[in-house]
């Protein structure tokens, strides 16, 4: 640990709003915030490591109270990457504080994660670079969106039939139910380019991915949080196949050619119920799943 903050000996000013010093406690560094002389809130800075300063505010829930965060989070990083020669502004803000997080991001911080546990309740990790582009850029506006905005998992499936007609199903070593053959697309990866590389690695295969049969909504279940299950047509093959197949051990115990029936004894019943679909003829581009028992 490097040695504390020094007291700031000036005040921060943008028009009517005015940080003033105030006495340094808890290694923080406090200012008042005041809005045409009158206080509205505080900010405080602490010296964490060389070049990191944590910053943590309270503005209250008035109507005005997001502008003027934003507003003194904008001083704050004139302040210690101009005249502190800091390299890194981050802050911990708790989860329920929505509105802080959200004045954070609109000052040009960036979403990192969530520090879970501790006596504390989980807190998101949010930070401003030295160097991060300009608030009022476009590089800006997407770096901030694309680090909070929500994201998808994506999940690829390919369908193979035999000539009779029976589905290839996957016996998983993690899993009691059997699945279709694929998996989880990973970032900056397309769903048919995943799928191809799914089965690569899984079965030892190099398929053609055909079409798209359908896109379905997978609800949350038994701890996985929800997904966008993308089902291909993988054409028909020999029976035959599967005795060139590689299966990757520590996944795939084994695969099957399946009936109906058997398909009702092993597969999930939202693989069940969207397999009927494509049977019957009956299956739309996009489709949620039922939600599962």
């Amino acid at each position: 640990m490097s040695d504390p903050l020094p007291a700031a000996t000036g005040e921060l000013r943008d028009g009517d709003l005015v940080l003033r010093p105030t006495r340094s406690t808890g290694g923080f560094d406090g200012f008042a915030v005041l809005v045409d002389d009158e206080r509205v809130g505080s900010v405080a800075l602490r010296e964490e490591s060389a070049g990191v300063r944590s910053a943590r505010w309270n503005l209250g829930t008035g109507p005005d109270a997001m502008t003027w965060a934003v507003r003194t989070l904008r001083l704050v990083f004139d302040h210690t990457f101009g005249e502190l020669g800091a390299t890194r502004v981050e802050a911990r803000v708790p989860v329920d504080r929505t509105a802080d997080i959200r004045a954070a991001s609109i000052a040009g911080m960036r979403r990192e994660g969530v520090l879970r546990g501790g006596s504390d309740a989980d807190r998101v990790l949010v930070a401003r670079l030295a160097d991060d582009p300009p608030l009022d850029s476009r590089d800006a506006f997407i770096a901030i969106l694309n680090a909070g905005l929500p994201t998808k998992r994506v999940i690829s499936q390919g369908l193979v039939r035999d000539p009779a007609g029976r589905v290839l199903m996957c016996e998983l070593t993690y899993k009691t139910e059997w699945d279709l053959p694929g998996g989880v697309i990973e970032v900056g990866e397309s769903p048919a380019v995943g799928l191809v590389r799914e089965l690569s690695e899984e079965l030892g295969v190099t398929v053609e991915v055909r079409g798209l049969l359908t896109v379905t909504w997978l609800p949350a279940w038994r701890g996985w949080d929800d997904a966008c299950m993308f089902l291909f047509d993988l054409g028909v093959a020999e029976p035959e196949i599967v005795d060139t197949f590689d299966l990757q051990a520590n996944e795939i115990a084994a695969v099957h050619w399946c009936t109906p029936d058997d398909l009702s004894a092993r597969a999930t019943a939202a693989s069940q119920e969207m397999l009927r679909h494509v049977r019957e003829g009956t299956v739309t581009a996009y489709r949620d799943a039922p939600l599962a028992p």
